[in-house]
């Protein structure tokens, strides 16, 4: 394939080529053990990198494992592999990636539902993460094939319930197109952040991402319900949990997302209105449904289960959390700390400009906050630098963000009268 130039933008650009068709056509799909020996065998002989990317059925699943797995390299081709109805036995994967450095866009969406299948790379290059520190506004893998090689990508099929089987003919294009340029993509964007001088940046952040521990389960999972701000008092909170719990259990049995269950806006309904009898809850707009009518027995019996619970064992109201309050309210609770965070985000915002990076690759915002919130004793440079990479910050952000963070944690709200 002939692309344009690396990065290549203007008035003069040519048309970007539609891709319908993998360039060596559409393979089969590896379903047998057979064929994932030969396939591992094939990857295996191939050189260079190898491209990965997943197909999950969020939306439609409880779980969020894979449901295809895409991997290209030279020499070997395109690769479709069906973990499902290998029944999760990939082992000869594992040994013929071993040792590859992986291309993967958006790789910390991909990397969990791998690693359940025990595939982990040994280096990582994110295409997706490298657009971001590049500078590009667009950062999509359709974008960046278009702003880097020239060609399009058909808008396809990434939310579609990959569960099904057998799986159509187009979805299977889309999902070997995602990988088919990959490959000569990441060479580009090496290319471009070479040229800016960002590419020890990026590696740096790639290492991060592949070595990332998976976040803590939430302790109270169902405070996330959509909507329950809605909800104050302590027995609706009760009743939100009931039906949430409820909800929960049928979904992980039956492998079903539990918005397909129950939508968060019924139960947040229902907890405020708090039905006394099957009638009066399939009278609510959701629960009149025929799916919800049959189950209207469970939903039932978990709220009259909330409605018995003693007074000391309902859910407390949301608690603040570990981390500062919420900005908008630091001028009124700790002016200082107001004043050092709008210094902070200014000396964040002229590096943001002068390195065309966004400023929460800069540094997280999250980390941002507590730094200002609770500064270090001794805020000089070096003390500010040790915090950060206590804190998880990279080296390069470290460099880039300790000089300027310290000088604004110095600011008083009296500076700014």
């Amino acid at each position: 394939m002939d692309a344009v130039s690396p990065g290549s933008v203007g008035a003069d650009r040519p048309d970007p080529v539609l891709l319908t068709e993998p360039a060596d056509g559409l393979p089969p799909v590896v379903d047998t053990p057979e064929a994932l020996e030969a396939a591992a065998a094939a990857l295996a002989a191939g050189t260079g990198p190898v491209a990965v990317d997943t197909e999950r059925a969020s939306g439609y699943r409880y779980s969020q494992r894979a449901y295809l797995v895409q991997l290209r390299r030279a020499g070997a081709g395109t690769v479709l592999v069906d973990p499902v109805a290998l029944d999760g036995q990939v082992q000869p994967l594992e040994q013929a990636l071993a040792d590859t450095e992986w291309v993967l866009h958006a790789a910390s969406q991909d990397l969990p539902c791998l690693a359940e299948l025990n595939l982990r790379p040994s280096r990582l290059f994110d295409t997706e993460l490298a657009g971001r520190l590049a500078g590009f506004e667009r950062v999509s893998l359709g974008a960046l094939v278009e702003r880097m090689l020239g060609y399009q990508l058909e808008k396809g099929h990434s939310a579609a319930d990959w569960s099904r089987r057998p799986l159509p003919r187009d979805w299977l294009v889309y999902a070997a197109l995602d990988v088919e340029l990959l490959i000569p993509l990441r060479a580009a964007m090496e290319q471009e952040l070479q040229q800016q001088g960002k590419l020890e940046w990026a590696l740096e952040e790639f290492e991060a991402v592949r070595t990332a521990e998976p976040p803590p389960p939430k302790a109270e999972p169902w405070r996330r319900t959509s909507g329950i701000h809605r909800v104050r008092h302590p027995r609706q909170l009760a009743l939100v949990r009931a039906l949430w719990e409820a909800r929960d259990a049928i979904a992980r049995e039956r492998d079903l997302a539990p918005g397909r269950v129950l939508p968060d806006s019924a139960i947040v309904q229902a907890a405020q209105e708090n039905p006394k009898t099957e009638a009066e809850l399939v009278a609510l707009p959701v629960f009149r449904g025929r799916q919800q009518r049959r189950r209207a027995g469970i939903w039932m019996k978990a709220l009259r289960a909330a409605r018995r619970l003693k007074p000391e064992e309902l859910p407390a109201p949301p608690s603040p959390g570990d981390g500062p309050p919420p900005p908008n309210r630091w001028a009124d609770r700790d002016p200082d700390a107001a004043a050092r965070l709008s210094a902070a985000r200014a000396a964040l915002n002229e590096l943001s400009e002068q390195h065309r990076v966004p400023a929460e690759n800069i540094l997280l915002p999250d980390l941002l906050k507590r730094l200002c919130w609770s500064p270090p004793e001794d805020r000089s440079a070096e003390s500010v630098a040790e915090v950060l990479r206590e804190k998880g910050a990279r080296e390069w952000q470290i460099r880039l963000t300790a000089a300027p963070l310290s000088s604004a944690l110095q600011r008083t709200s009296a500076d700014q009268r």
